[in-house]
């Protein structure tokens, strides 16, 4: 099945933004291999290099009970080899190769991706379909990685007063869906984690029809399907696909409040998420309408939190807002500040809460929403000059439950917003009851985190 796409493509994870995609000429191609393998043909020609892609659906919201970081910590097993390519030889072909790769987990999704000269494409997925069912783990190399990842997680959550703040709020904000766990995991179930526990769950969710294989660039469609079918077509579903079972989100009734105090932040920060509708589940053009929403609040010199918090007040050195909705069950919708020196966070919760409430009851105007769509078309230009974001696009929106079309009637979709749309969108998320408030304060002490200290 092949599209033109004759809209906008979507260029980041976070904020769609666009670009007609006539000015790269762009025919997106997809089909299905027998073994059920997704595949999904970018092509860009303007220079002899691909990027292969490979995305399956599962992330660390599917971990068994106990388990928090095997996703992630799966992740970095891949790398450890297979009896053809052992001991790292999957990363030395791609470097000798003049190649480059990398991978990177989510709740709902775990990607692995390479970029190299065109030339290159056969043997990458010749690596990367080998890998998916012939991965070898001995205790050799899965406890050296084990300590790898607790030593990420040090330094990258607990050494960090911010992560710290942003992972608390993420558990206060879930009580009961699977989001509320980091994706790393948490210290105490992580330094449990065991050989066979990967292998589980390597062999339960690394199947040719759990997974999106997406290659952009100097190709053509024939040219992959050719290949995906030589390479990937002959794998077997050794498990079955079962439908993914997450605890639902009761309706959140409460408001809350998250206060760290650490002798780590250098200086107070002042953050609120509200659980919001994700893409895949939002009703008609509610997810386009937030985004345009954080747009118009919080995004950028000319925002509303920027102009009154930073500018009119001084009170703030920077502000703004954003929403995030490209996960599968739910999404969020934030804002966050740093006060100049003196001003007590009181002031800035003050301030945004005006903000806030002005949008509630007076919404959008016709000039801040045509502004928007002005703005984020022309700053996509620059975005979408590149292999990844197009294919990062493309995935994510099939790893959720969204297809192609989704992505490619964007700019048709963005188009029939209305100022009423993105005021009602307001008033369904912005309710204080679906809110989590985080301060992050420096203190005398850092606090004690994970169970485990340096």
């Amino acid at each position: 099945m092949t599209f033109r796409i004759s809209g906008l493509l979507l260029a980041c994870l976070t904020f769609i933004a666009a670009l007609p995609a006539s000015a790269l000429d762009i025919d997106v191609s997809e089909f299905k291999l027998g073994n059920g393998l997704h595949v999904v043909v970018i092509p860009d020609h303007r220079a002899p290099v691909v990027t292969q892609m490979i995305w399956y659906k599962v992330g660390a919201a599917d971990e068994p009970q106990g388990k928090a970081g095997i996703a992630h910590f799966l992740e970095h097993l891949l790398f450890k080899g297979t009896a053809k390519y052992p001991n790292g030889a999957f990363s030395q072909i791609v470097r000798i190769n003049g190649g480059t790769e990398n991978a990177f987990t989510t709740q709902d999704y775990t990607v692995y991706h390479q970029r190299i000269a065109k030339q290159h494409l056969s043997l990458m997925m010749e690596l990367e379909a080998d890998r998916m069912q012939n991965l070898v783990l001995t205790d050799a190399n899965v406890l050296p990685e084990l300590l790898v990842v607790l030593e990420e997680r040090r330094e990258r959550t607990d050494n960090d007063p911010s992560s710290l703040l942003a992972e608390q709020m993420s558990a206060a904000m879930y009580t009961a869906h699977p989001y509320g766990k980091p994706i790393i995991g948490w210290m105490s179930e992580v330094l449990q984690l065991k050989r066979q526990d990967a292998l589980d769950f390597y062999r339960t969710h690394y199947e040719p029809n759990n997974a999106v294989l997406i290659v952009a660039g100097d190709v053509t469609a024939a040219e992959v399907e050719a290949l995906a079918t030589k390479h990937y077509g002959g794998l077997k579903n050794l498990a079955i696909a079962e439908p993914r079972r997450r605890t639902l989100e009761p309706a959140p009734i409460a408001e809350r409040r998250v206060i760290l105090t650490d002798a780590r932040a250098g200086s107070p920060v002042w953050q609120r998420s509200y659980l919001a509708p994700a893409e895949a589940t939002a009703n008609g053009k509610e997810a386009l309408a937030l985004q345009v929403l954080a747009d118009i609040i919080g995004s950028g010199s000319r925002s509303r939190l920027y102009r009154a918090l930073v500018v009119e007040q001084k009170i703030a050195s920077h502000a703004g807002a954003w929403y995030s909705g490209d996960g599968l069950d739910y999404g969020s919708f934030g804002f966050y500040a740093a006060p100049n020196q003196g001003v007590e966070l009181t002031a800035i919760e003050t301030a945004i809460d005006a903000v806030i409430a002005d949008v509630l009851k007076n919404g959008v105007t016709e000039g801040e929403l045509d502004t928007t769509r002005n703005r984020v078309t022309a700053d996509s230009i620059y975005m979408l000059d590149n292999q990844e974001a197009l294919a990062r696009t493309i995935g994510a929106a099939l790893a959720t439950g969204r297809s192609v079309k989704d992505v490619l009637d964007w700019d048709r979709n963005l188009a029939a917003v209305t100022v009423k749309d993105v005021s009602e969108a307001a008033r369904a998320v912005l309710e204080r009851k679906n809110s989590v408030t985080g301060l992050l304060l420096p203190g005398a002490e850092p606090p004690i985190t994970g169970g485990v200290q340096n």
